[in-house]
């Protein structure tokens, strides 16, 4: 299993730089810088105690025992409370971690790009920490869906520009991000928010996020005195899924579940469910795509999913057979947004949802009650309250 960072940071066949020469010298300077930070004691140090004191971590591993019991006693579900962090979701890991790199190289300006807007709101509060000129960009339409972290971003200083191109969503907000990256490249560093884009991002997003994983390795070893018997994760460009899947690719009998989101009748953005592999923002790996080549339209209730393209190491995992990999459609994640607020006075965000549905309908069929599960709670769900009561009447008229 390739790891991403060596031979142009290719995951089995996937991976890859597919990017304009202009990009191509900054991308190897950051590919140097990172291979020099992962080797800097110093820097590992300053990034461990941002981590713990001004993320919050570690994020417990919490024991869902009325959701558990919901679904019939068959497992000991397991919530890892991603949603806990600071900005209320996993993407300050990676935040952090690339604010860091920015620094190294020298650079003032970060610019990135935001679906759900929980990375945005990430980005804008490491910007602000270390007063380095934000500019995040976001499609209308998801800006309409997550008024809240709109207002967030603009407080913590950032410019957030609207994309009112094409589906107005995450692809055409990461379109216009390049955009600006490629116009702005000395004195700007482009934090990717997700395990995509062009080589050595997939690497180091993933390798931010792995955090997640080994936390969870320790702690669910602490409370259960075994390994967990599946881990679920919901999964758009990948991150969140790869940050907790990492610590347990090498345990074959730890049984690894991404899902995606299968929309609605009016589309999707299973990528690996439904996607062929093709080039999509500067890296070759599965997305949803015509039979001319040309980008489809994704589709979810979740705006954090809502992208037609997927990470490469996650299309390698697929095609090795390592990592399962389901979809969910928006009615199932809306009922478990419900159920989890109910059952837990927990709300998550409707990304991890898709997760959490396809967690209970697993365990239904089955009888054995020794198994344990973790889900992978990414976020929570402040910035869907205003949206999830329109959405819930629309999907059950």
């Amino acid at each position: 299993m390739s790891d991403g960072t060596r031979g142009g940071g290719r995951f089995g066949r996937y991976g890859g730089r597919f990017v304009p020469e202009t990009l191509m010298s900054c991308l190897l300077d950051l590919e140097r810088e990172y291979a020099a930070a992962t080797e800097d004691e110093s820097f590992r140090a300053e990034l461990a105690e941002l981590l713990r004191l001004y993320s919050g971590r570690p994020t417990p591993l919490y024991p869902a025992e009325n959701l558990s019991r919901e679904c019939g006693g068959r497992a000991r579900i397991y919530l890892k409370r991603e949603d806990l962090n600071h900005t209320g979701a996993h993407k300050i890991n990676n935040c952090l971690g690339q604010v860091l790199l920015a620094r190294r190289m020298g650079k003032r300006r970060i610019v990135a790009e935001t679906g759900a807007g929980q990375h945005g709101v990430a980005t804008a509060a490491v910007a602000a920490r270390f007063r380095m000129d934000c500019t995040i960009y976001m499609g209308e339409l998801d800006m309409e869906r997550q008024r809240p972290n709109v207002v967030r971003m603009r407080l913590l200083g950032a410019e957030v520009v609207p994309t009112a191109s094409g589906s107005r969503t995450l692809k055409d907000a990461t379109n216009d991000a390049i955009r600006d990256w490629v116009t702005n490249v000395r004195n700007t560093h482009y934090i990717i928010g997700s395990t995509v884009g062009p080589h050595p991002y997939p690497t180091i997003v993933r390798d931010f996020q792995a955090v997640i994983g080994r936390e969870a390795r320790e702690q669910i070893l602490e409370a259960e005195d075994r390994l967990p018997s599946v881990i679920v994760a919901c999964v758009g460009g990948g991150s969140n899924a790869l940050g907790i899947f990492s610590a347990f690719l090498g345990d074959e009998d730890v049984a690894l579940i991404g899902v995606e989101a299968g929309g609605s009748p009016d589309g999707h953005a299973a990528a690996l469910c439904e996607g062929t592999p093709g080039v999509l923002h500067g890296s070759y790996s599965y997305l949803m795509q015509d039979d001319d080549g040309q980008v489809e339209l994704a589709h979810s209730i979740a705006p954090g999913l809502d992208y037609p393209g997927v990470g490469p190491e996650h299309s390698f995992l697929m095609d090795s057979g390592r990592v399962t990999y389901a979809r969910v459609p928006d009615r199932e994640a809306l009922a478990a947004f419900s159920d989890l607020s109910r059952l837990e006075g927990i709300i998550p965000a409707l990304e991890p949802c898709h997760a959490l549905a396809f967690t209970r309908k697993m365990l239904a069929d089955r009888t054995d009650g020794d198994d344990v599960v973790i889900v992978n709670l990414s976020g929570r769900g402040d910035k869907d309250i205003d949206a999830v009561t329109d959405l819930i009447e629309d999907l059950t008229e």
